[in-house]
């Protein structure tokens, strides 16, 4: 059994991503294996918000190169949560702003 703390790994905050606040959209990195059911589920325990889709995305490894060594960065899943018109906002973003 995942924690809601295992599947949500951290928000994502970039230009891009406060972009869309506006439509109550919000971004989260999460853990490789998660589903986007339990992906909902984690968001609704941990900030009390209603979801209404998840979307994700995988990005896989970029090759690096640090002088003579290569190597390659590890792979994300990004969760875009969209939550309900009758929801609360989340906190944590709306600091940013």
């Amino acid at each position: 059994m995942k924690f809601a703390h295992d599947v949500i790994r951290k928000p994502v905050i970039t230009e891009r991503s406060m972009s869309g606040l506006a439509e109550n959209k919000y971004v989260f990195e999460v853990a490789p294996g998660a589903g986007k059911i339990e992906i909902k589920k984690a968001i609704e325990e941990i900030f009390g918000v209603k979801v209404a889709k998840v979307n994700t995305i995988k990005l896989p490894g970029k090759w690096k190169r640090m002088g003579v060594y290569t190597g390659k960065t590890a792979a994300k899943k990004k969760a875009i949560v969209t939550l309900t018109d009758d929801s609360k906002k989340i906190e944590i973003f709306e600091n940013m702003m």
